[in-house]
């Protein structure tokens, strides 16, 4: 397993140079070909289509967006790297889900809300749709060292996936705790889980220490970004909606939290 094409989405109407720089690094640690990614949407003030625009207008997107290409080799020291511009006219999520076919890992910013959708990327959508770990970076952090993690375990598709797919970080990584958040009736069964997972680690000649943590009267969500936080932890390993997106924003979930709220990066996977 490895990571040989990275993938950061640039949002053309922000300046995300931590963002960029954090993609770079991780690029580096890789030793891997770095690809930045931006897309405006077909559809324009007035409700004009793409089809409707005047050649102008589609050259000044154009221009934008070259220009956003030029900013992008600049904060990500092409000069030293593989690195590789697309710009795209199309909605943004549909952009990132139809582009990350070229890349093993997918880094996008994390927002407060959901956007526009012809406006901004949708992180949740594009999460669901890539097929591909994505790993979602605050704003404000510019950097990964990826020496504490904190795996957050639940008995899922979603869970499964993202501990392999994370196997690239975790080789490195000085501490690694998985955990999982159960009832006080399930506490045998869960210890029996996390212990499967560590020997699971283990194969891969990683060492991760199982740990239990009691349901309390917060959300799940902030439990585990508590916990991360408390153990110095810099990234979060979760799996992404492991029930339907709509029951999230219906009732409440983990994934639909961690992508607004959590402080430190999160590595997800559908």
């Amino acid at each position: 397993m490895s990571c040989a094409v990275l993938m950061v989405y640039v949002d053309p109407d922000r300046v995300p140079e931590q963002l960029v720089r954090l993609a770079a690094h991780l690029a580096d640690k890789f030793n891997a070909a770095l690809i930045g990614l931006s897309a405006v949407a077909p559809l324009v003030a007035d409700g004009l289509l793409a089809s409707e625009m005047s050649p102008a207008h589609i050259e000044e997107i154009r221009a934008k967006l070259g220009d956003k290409g030029n900013w992008f080799r600049n904060a990500a020291g092409a000069i030293h790297r593989n690195i590789e511009w697309r710009p795209v006219l199309e909605v943004p999520t549909e952009a990132v889900a139809r582009e990350a076919r070229s890349a093993d890992l997918i880094i996008i910013a994390q927002h407060e809300a959901w956007r526009d959708v012809y406006a901004g990327l949708d992180p949740g959508g594009a999460i669901l749709r890539v097929g591909r770990p994505t790993l979602v970076v605050p704003d404000g952090v510019g950097s990964l060292r990826v020496d504490r993690v904190v795996i957050g375990w639940k008995d899922t598709r979603e869970a499964r996936r993202a501990v392999r797919d994370a196997i690239p970080f975790l080789h490195d990584a000085a501490r690694i705790t998985i955990v999982e958040i159960c009832a006080f009736d399930e506490e045998g069964a869960a210890q029996e889980r996390v212990d499967d997972v560590a020997r699971y680690l283990n194969r891969h000649h990683i060492i991760g220490s199982p740990r239990l943590i009691p349901q309390g009267d917060g959300s799940d969500a902030a439990l585990l970004s508590r916990l991360a936080q408390d153990d110095g932890a810099d990234l979060l390993v979760t799996g992404a909606y492991g029930r339907t997106r709509l029951g999230e924003w219906i009732f409440g979930g983990v994934t639909r939290e961690l992508l607004t709220t959590s402080p430190i990066c999160c590595l997800m996977s559908h």
